[in-house]
């Protein structure tokens, strides 16, 4: 579990506006005390127009924090903000972990990074298919088309209600990707292997459509960045076709990793016991 990185004292944050619901704060705060670390991960609530004075005090050092996450609704303005964006925050326009060096902030994002490390963990494989569906076309869903592409898939096709905002992202992109209305699921499906929900349906209880996955290929894996339930109705959809499932709390978890490691100097692993942490504390708020 350990390396041999000096460990870096300071603590982190993650920033969002409302923020309370937040559980990276369980996450950061049981890898601190497994790795028997100083420092702590706390959440802050700042409202868009106070988030660039936050920031600023993050890079002057008159806050105790070496960094943190983003979340909704400050990811564009992390980097825009940030000095020292990387290539995948570039392409996004948007940042979800930032850390100062050097007197410089420096930004990147991690969602694309969780979401295929939590595919490689639960479905080894995933990416041995060419062919993609990604459901939705907001702000969720750029991290996903982005890592999917960069594993791999050939043509990837993102379906929205809204055929302009999928054709937003096609032109981000790039030529792998292409955009469809949601009248076209069906067609799409035929012989992919991936189906990404990206959108909110299903979440907390919130209906969603019926899906039919059988034009899937086989062996095709349908997963779901929704974690509230873990069980979403898509993922319910698919295992009663017979397909192989990840639910989207492994995406959370793995998400965090790198942060961590540049805040603390430590690399986690995700293991069953953050998982838990996570899953008992969905039960107790449900």
């Amino acid at each position: 579990m350990h390396d041999s990185r000096e460990t870096i004292a300071g603590n982190a944050f993650v920033v969002g506006h409302p923020i309370k619901h937040s559980r990276s704060p369980l996450i950061h705060n049981f890898w601190l005390k497994q790795f028997g670390l100083p420092g702590a991960y706390r959440a802050v609530d700042v409202a868009p127009e106070n988030f660039e004075s936050f920031l600023a005090g993050v890079k002057d050092g008159s806050s105790d924090f070496r960094g943190g996450n983003v979340t909704i609704p400050h990811k564009e303005a992390a980097y825009k903000l940030a000095d020292r964006p990387d290539a995948l925050a570039e392409e996004l326009g948007a940042a979800n972990t930032l850390w100062r060096q050097d007197g410089l902030i420096f930004a990147t994002n991690t969602d694309g990074y969780g979401f295929a490390a939590n595919l490689d963990e639960r479905q080894p494989g995933w990416d041995g298919h060419k062919k993609a569906v990604i459901f939705g076309a907001g702000g969720a869903a750029r991290a996903v088309i982005q890592a999917v592409r960069d594993r791999g898939f050939s043509e990837v096709h993102v379906v929205n209600r809204t055929l302009a905002r999928a054709r937003e992202l096609a032109d981000r992109f790039g030529p792998k990707v292409h955009a469809h209305p949601q009248e076209a699921l069906g067609e799409v499906l035929q012989d992919c292997g991936l189906f990404v929900n990206t959108t909110s349906l299903g979440m907390d209880g919130e209906q969603a459509v019926t899906i039919d996955f059988s034009p899937l290929s086989s062996g095709a894996v349908v997963t779901d960045i929704v974690y509230v339930p873990l069980r979403t109705p898509f993922l319910q959809q698919a295992e009663q076709q017979g397909f192989a499932t990840v639910d989207g709390l492994g995406m959370l978890l793995h998400q965090a990793v790198p942060g961590f490691e540049k805040w603390f100097g430590r690399r986690p692993v995700v293991e069953e016991a953050v998982r838990s942490l996570i899953i008992a504390d969905m039960a107790a708020h449900a």
